[in-house]
């Protein structure tokens, strides 16, 4: 929230909280993935930065599809224009989401390979890039872990060097998480992203 807006809050408490109120009533016979579209349509309208990355973030963890998010860009383009739909494509591009890539964008889901299983230590976390998509593999005896190296906070590109033991922890807001089981356990409460996984000839895979 930006300084402004806490402020606003602080001097003008029922006006502002009148405000959220009526935000929140407005979607009531919305599902979350519309209210969440809308939201990232209004951010782009008004063109404020910080509040597409949240909101885009939002509409992600809340199941909105790439392709969807685009697709309501382009379905606004009355209201918004051409110049507003490709500032806020900018912005998405230079967050290096890998789910925006054009190869997944236009992907169907599959098995990719990941490497032998010999390659994969136990207990021990291993960085990938695979096609359009980094992500983290964690081994603990017989049971693989494959998780999307996005931050779910503000879909940051979490980094190798984020690897502490079964720890992993985004350098840019110190979300930390447990490796095991894929859950936030400092500062946030969103996991991250998981595939599921398999070990196929002695091959690991991984389904996206």
């Amino acid at each position: 929230m930006s300084d402004a807006m806490n402020y606003l809050l602080q001097a003008r408490p029922e006006a502002m909280g009148a405000y959220f109120k009526f935000l929140k009533g407005a979607g009531t016979h919305l599902d979350p993935k519309t209210r969440d579209l809308i939201s990232v349509i209004t951010k782009v309208d008004v063109q404020t930065e910080n509040g597409l990355k949240q909101y885009l973030s939002r509409a992600l963890r809340g199941g909105c599809t790439p392709n969807e998010i685009i697709d309501a860009l382009l379905m606004a383009f009355p209201t918004l224009g051409l110049a507003k739909i490709i500032w806020a494509v900018d912005i998405i591009l230079a967050m290096d989401i890998s789910d925006f890539a054009v190869d997944a964008l236009n992907a169907d889901e599959a098995w990719h390979d990941l490497g032998a299983e010999g390659d994969f230590a136990d207990k021990q976390a291993t960085y990938l890039k695979v096609d359009y998509r980094s992500v983290f593999v964690y081994r603990n005896g017989d049971n693989l872990k494959v998780y999307d190296s996005t931050c779910p906070h503000q879909v940051t590109n979490i980094p190798e060097l984020a690897i502490c033991g079964n720890h992993l922890t985004c350098p840019k807001h110190q979300w930390k998480f447990d490796l095991e089981t894929g859950e936030c356990i400092d500062k946030g409460n969103h996991p991250l992203k998981s595939f599921e996984a398999r070990i196929e000839g002695r091959v690991v895979q991984a389904w996206w």
